[in-house]
C-alpha cells in the first residue's frame, strides 16, 4: 500500500522499549483523513495501538493525555506545524519521532531533523518502508545488554541503562542520539563515514540520507559539548565524517 499526500523525560517514568513484534502505542499526526485511516488500519494489523490527531494542538494534547512509544508526525499541519510540535515535545520528552513530509525542499527536511526528529519518510511512501523505519527506531530504545560502560572526557555512558551523564549531571538523549554516541564511543579516535553511521545507527543497509547523520551530530554536540560551536569531543573530519576523541583536541578540530 502506498500512502499519498493530499525537561519532561526527567519527570515521567522510563518507557519499556517495545518492538515491532510486540504492541507499541503509536501517535499518528496527519491532517489528511485518508492518510490517517489507511495508516491506522495498517498499523493495527501489525498489532499496534494507534491514536490519531489532525492538528498540532490536538497532537500535543493527545501526547500529554496518553504518552506514546513512537510519534509519526506530518510536517505540514494547520496551525502549529510539525516542526513546532516536535520542538515542544523535545523540551519535555525523548520519545522517538518520525517526520512524514511531502515537501521536496531539502531545507524543510533539515529543519525537521534539527527540531529533534529521529528520521523522516517522504510522501508518497510504501507502508512497508515506514514499518521498517519504525522497527529500526523502536529497536534503538532497547538498552545494550553488554553492560560495558564508557567514559569519554567528562562523559559517562551506561549502555544497559541507556543513560549518559556529563560531569555527574544526567543528559537527556533521544534513542537515536544515544545510539550514535555509543557507536562513536566504542572506538574513540576512529573516523566514521556518514554512510557507516547510517548503517550502524539508522540500520540503513542501502544508500541513505547523510542529512540524518549531520542533524543528529549537531543535536548531540549541543548536549555533550561545553560549546557546541567549538566542538572538542565530537569532531568533524572534513570530507570524511566524524570521530569522538577521548581527550579534547583543539588544533584542527572541525565544525
Amino acid at each position: 500500500m502506498t500512502v499519498c499526500s493530499s525537561g519532561r523525560d526527567a519527570r515521567r517514568p522510563k518507557r519499556l522499549a517495545p518492538t515491532m513484534e510486540s504492541m507499541a502505542a503509536i501517535l499518528l499526526v496527519d491532517d489528511d483523513p485518508s492518510v490517517r485511516e489507511a495508516l491506522t488500519m495498517a498499523l493495527e494489523r501489525e498489532g499496534h495501538r494507534v491514536d490519531t490527531a489532525a492538528t498540532g494542538n490536538d497532537a500535543l494534547a493527545q501526547w500529554r493525555r496518553s504518552p506514546p512509544d513512537l510519534i509519526l508526525l506530518d510536517l505540514m499541519l494547520p496551525g502549529r506545524d510539525g516542526v513546532e510540535v516536535c520542538q515542544v515535545i523535545r523540551r519535555e520528552d525523548q520519545v522517538p519521532i518520525i517526520m512524514l513530509t511531502a515537501r521536496s525542499d531539502p531545507i524543510d527536511v533539515v529543519v525537521g531533523l534539527e527540531s529533534g526528529a529521529d528520521d523522516y519518510v517522504a510522501k508518497p511512501f510504501e507502508t512497508r518502508v515506514l514499518l521498517a523505519r519504525m522497527k529500526a527506531v523502536l529497536r534503538r530504545q532497547a538498552g545494550d545488554p553488554s553492560g560495558r560502560r564508557f567514559s569519554v572526557g567528562d562523559i559517562q555512558i551506561d549502555p544497559a541503562g541507556m543513560t549518559v551523564s556529563k560531569a555527574g549531571k544526567q543528559l537527556h538523549l533521544t534513542p537515536t542520539e544515544m545510539r550514535l554516541l555509543l557507536e562513536l564511543a566504542r572506538r574513540p579516535g576512529q573516523v566514521f563515514t556518514r554512510m557507516l553511521l547510517l548503517e550502524t545507527v539508522w540500520d540503513y543497509a542501502y544508500l541513505g540520507d547523510s542529512r540524518l547523520v549531520d542533524a543528529c551530530v549537531q543535536r548531540l554536540r549541543a548536549k555533550i559539548e561545553d560549546d557546541a560551536s567549538r566542538p572538542l569531543l565530537l569532531q568533524t573530519v572534513r570530507g570524511v565524517g566524524y570521530k569522538l576523541v577521548a581527550a579534547p583536541e583543539v588544533a584542527g578540530n572541525g565544525r
